[in-house]
């Protein structure tokens, strides 16, 4: 039975469980869209490419499976290039597919070709791997290759573009093979490698996991919690406020923002890495902190791209293998009964415990306007336990990592690449991924939250009830920080004050949405209330003190060491 090219791609990601995809239906994937949908997909037209892009990451951050986004030809490619450099620089393994006229036209010596460009290499720095069907009997290879080079080593974006030729191609071919046949599917390490991790983890009295957003992206929490429990050991996130494991939120520390999580650097005599770069946020493992106590410490890094192994820092033993693969490896190797836990872990509790209740009783309670910390505790005190957090933005981002009053399992933000915007389309796919079970949350500054506020209409079209909480400066937050360092208060520009005649809240009543504007502490988290009982798509907006959103940001002095080449 023949099938065209456009319906066989589908088939081939229904091999690795994937049946979303984001794009603008235009002629290059009109076909293609139809299928989908007749094959029980769901599609999702965004209002622009990159937020499409943005969405196709939530959703595999989420699911821990390949994200699907198309492009059409010229225009629309150019506007996925942004989504391919953050999928990139955040390790997301998303397949960019873009659309491309007839492949004749690659090779005409004309001028004036409507939407035609070599659209290939403005993608390819960002991307894994470019794979051009310029024949339909390469579908198949090329779009295994694709998901293959996505998922292997460290993952990340990959290109596939289908000339107009090959798309509309029929083709007579078998049912599609198996993921197993094509890509590996598991990946444990060596025995040896493994045996001596183990031996290390023996010999330690004050072991530690320093754990990165790959542990999460790669939905493989849980076994990093089997091996926590193991040890008795405390986490060490290498972000503030990053995915929380369940039954160990107590004993979880951020890299350098608390006393506890400082303190347990310092003691530590093994270092088990999960899912990070161990790059500049924890100070390449080397400086700062890591300077502290106990120098000598051994690391054992758990790392699936073997040219990641001593770049940063001298590791004692590799264990190069799937983090889903390699952490239950490790914990069938330990012994049943878990270890005692060290009676310091009890004082790094109670020691992150009260850096907690210090910041908390330290928010200004009535300021007019409200000062951004009693936002973030008047907003996050009423959510569900079971949310979705997403951040987006500079300054209310920060704010968030230390006064957001719920530790969820899941967050999702640019945290590596830092890209305005991908708040909202990260929520998008999240919930998605979730489903109308939990519900997705989204805390944003006003200038992130308007990079793609278009997709409020895409919310409401799919019947998605995402919460979006903006924290209102009316400028450009943590920006102004800088700009009054370097300038002055009286610069132009750089204070960006857009007025206060900026009303989120009618903006999404006006895309189908519910909609609350806040200038009150009082009034907040009534807002919020109202807003999750709506059971819609919902923009919470609250007018923030900029100059505090500016001026007052906690933790930042710990947060410029992240640029140590800039500051």
């Amino acid at each position: 039975m023949s099938t065209y090219v456009s319906e066989r791609i589908l088939q081939l990601f229904e091999v690795e469980g994937v049946k979303t995809m984001f794009g603008i239906p235009d002629p290059s994937f009109v076909r293609m869209f139809n299928q989908a949908e007749e094959r029980g997909w769901r599609v999702v037209a965004p209002h622009h490419e990159a937020a499409g892009g943005f969405m196709a990451e939530g959703l595999s951050r989420m699911t821990g499976k390949v994200g699907l986004v198309v492009g059409n030809q010229g225009p629309g490619v150019a506007n996925l290039v942004p989504a391919a450099i953050c999928a990139a620089k955040e390790g997301s393994p998303i397949i960019f597919i873009g659309g491309q006229r007839k492949h004749i036209a690659d090779q005409r010596v004309r001028r004036g070709r409507i939407q035609y460009t070599q659209q290939y290499k403005y993608i390819e720095p960002a991307t894994k791997y470019i794979g051009i069907i310029e024949y339909p009997e390469q579908t198949d290879e090329i779009v295994h290759e694709s998901i293959r080079r996505a998922l292997s080593g460290r993952p990340g974006p990959v290109y596939i573009e289908v000339p107009m030729n090959s798309m509309n191609a029929e083709l007579d071919l078998p049912p599609p093979v198996s993921r197993e046949a094509y890509r590996l599917v598991r990946q444990e390490a060596s025995a040896s490698g493994v045996a001596d991790a183990i031996k290390l983890i023996s010999a330690a009295a004050y072991p530690i996991l320093l754990v990165g957003h790959g542990a999460f992206a790669s939905r493989g929490l849980d076994h990093v919690g089997a091996l926590a429990r193991k040890l008795a050991c405390p986490i060490i996130e290498t972000f503030p406020q990053s995915p929380a494991i369940e039954g160990f939120e107590d004993r979880t520390f951020p890299f350098g923002f608390s006393p506890a999580g400082i303190a347990a650097v310092a003691q530590s005599d093994l270092v088990i890495a999960i899912g990070t770069e161990i790059g500049e946020p924890v100070r390449s493992g080397e400086e700062g902190h890591w300077q502290k106590g106990n120098t000598d410490r051994k690391w054992i890094y758990v790392e699936k791209d073997p040219l990641a192994i001593g770049v940063n820092r001298p590791v004692d033993v590799p264990l190069i293998g799937d983090l889903c693969d390699v952490v239950p490896q490790l914990v069938r190797k330990l012994p049943e009964a878990p270890r005692e836990p060290r009676p310091e872990l009890a004082d790094w509790i109670q020691a992150h415990k009260d850096y907690k209740a210090n910041a908390l009783a330290s928010v200004p309670s009535g300021s007019s306007p409200i000062h951004p910390a009693r936002f973030l505790v008047e907003a996050t005190r009423g959510l569900p336990k079971d949310c979705v957090l997403v951040r987006d933005g500079g300054a209310v981002n920060i704010y968030t990592w230390t006064y957001a009053q719920i530790q969820p399992r899941d967050v999702l933000w640019s945290q590596n690449f830092g890209h305005l915007g991908t708040g909202l389309p990260h929520a998008i796919g999240a919930q998605l991924a979730v489903g109308q079970n939990r519900r997705v949350v989204l805390i944003s500054g006003d200038s992130a939250f308007l990079f793609h506020i278009s997709e409020l209409e895409t919310a409401v079209r799919k019947n998605l009830p995402i919460l979006c909480i903006v924290g209102c400066d009316y400028a450009w937050g943590l920006e102004v920080r800088v700009y009054r360092g370097m300038f002055g208060p009286d610069t132009t520009e750089t204070e960006a004050h857009w007025g206060n005649q900026l009303r989120l809240d009618k903006i999404a009543e006006g895309f189908g949405a519910h909609g609350e504007y806040v200038d009150r502490t009082e009034d907040i988290a009534p807002a919020v209330a109202r807003a999750l009982a709506s059971g819609k798509p919902a923009v919470v907006q609250v007018v923030i003190d900029g100059v505090a959103n500016a001026r007052d940001v906690p933790g930042h002095d710990e947060y410029k060491n992240w640029y140590t080449d800039f500051f």
